[in-house]
């Protein structure tokens, strides 16, 4: 596979290659809004922290985020590994519904990086109505700018790491034992399915007859 697919070009991949698994590796509040039908949600972090278990996964992977971002750093968590055959989908969920493609929807929420403009926003906006009073709250804006400027650099962002870890942007949508048991591949007799017909934010794991 390419490194870098086109949302039509994961989907056309999907019709041919039965083994294929997109990772969303999105929140688990951002991935009960929307995602991509039989996708799997490993949120960025979880995926970092297991990283050295994906070692054994040998069938092709398409890892997708919102618009890209996050996606492409899981690939290189990955790519440390010596993980093959992994590719991230351009643009992300929001490309994927602009090409018309079919999303499973839930609970709206805020997406994160909506959430993280309203943090940032309102720091910088606080930082400088406050230097009316305290002229070194100024510094706090100041510092907010530099961060967003840090992020925008190196493509990772702190307060969006740290927003994913508040109980809003969590649902238990992520079982890593069940997802990598699946993903490397269980006897025939404990086959992992997993089902989100029940909608909202949860996926349900059923054992497969």
């Amino acid at each position: 596979m390419k490194p870098v697919l086109t949302p039509n070009e994961v989907d056309e991949l999907r019709g041919d290659d039965p083994t294929l698994r997109l990772i969303d590796v999105r929140s688990g509040g951002e991935f009960g809004i929307a995602h991509i039908p039989g996708s799997l949600n490993v949120p960025l972090a979880t995926l970092a922290e297991h990283r050295a278990r994906w070692s054994e996964v040998r069938r092709p992977l398409v890892l997708v985020c919102q618009t890209g971002g996050r996606a492409a750093r899981a690939e290189e968590a990955l790519a440390r590994t010596g993980l093959e055959h992994v590719s991230v989908m351009a643009g992300g969920i929001n490309a994927w519904a602009e090409a018309g493609l079919p999303l499973d929807r839930g609970e709206e929420k805020w997406a994160l990086e909506r959430q993280v403009r309203l943090v940032a926003g309102s720091m910088v906006a606080g930082g400088v109505l406050a230097s009316t009073r305290w002229p070194r709250a100024k510094w706090l804006s100041g510092a907010v700018g530099a961060g967003l400027t840090f992020a925008a650099v190196s493509n990772t962002c702190a307060l969006g790491a740290l927003l994913s870890r508040l109980p809003y942007n969590r649902s238990d949508s992520c079982d890593i034992d069940v997802i990598l048991g699946q993903l490397v591949g269980m006897p025939e007799s404990g086959g992992v399915t997993l089902d989100t017909s029940g909608g909202g934010d949860k996926m349900y794991v059923q054992r497969a007859s």
